[in-house]
């Protein structure tokens, strides 16, 4: 796993300054910008994403995900799923979940 630092605070202790370091993946920091994007580009990245791996190098479970994942991306490219926006989506779960 990739991993960057990022600086939190200097403090002196009386023995020097102290670096306080916190240790964030790469990916994190990628995903939490990708989630800014907008939704068409959203969905561009996660096409170029899944397109991108090589099964074969995967475990048994991941290569079925990444199949799943396949299937529902030609289902919606070939229009035979409507998709609907992630606050719908919620809304219809929490609409049928018990209060």
């Amino acid at each position: 796993m990739l991993r960057s630092c990022q600086c939190l605070a200097l403090e002196d202790w009386g023995r020097g300054w102290s670096i306080y370091m916190t240790m964030g993946t790469i990916e994190e920091e990628l995903a939490e910008q990708a989630m800014n994007l907008p939704s068409e580009s959203r969905a561009r990245l996660a096409d170029l994403l899944v397109g991108s791996l090589d099964a074969g190098q995967l475990g048994p479970i991941d290569q079925l995900w990444v199949a799943e994942a396949k299937r529902r991306r030609d289902e919606v490219r070939d229009k035979r799923v409507q998709t609907v926006s992630g606050e719908e989506a919620l809304r219809k779960v929490r609409d049928v979940l018990p209060r």
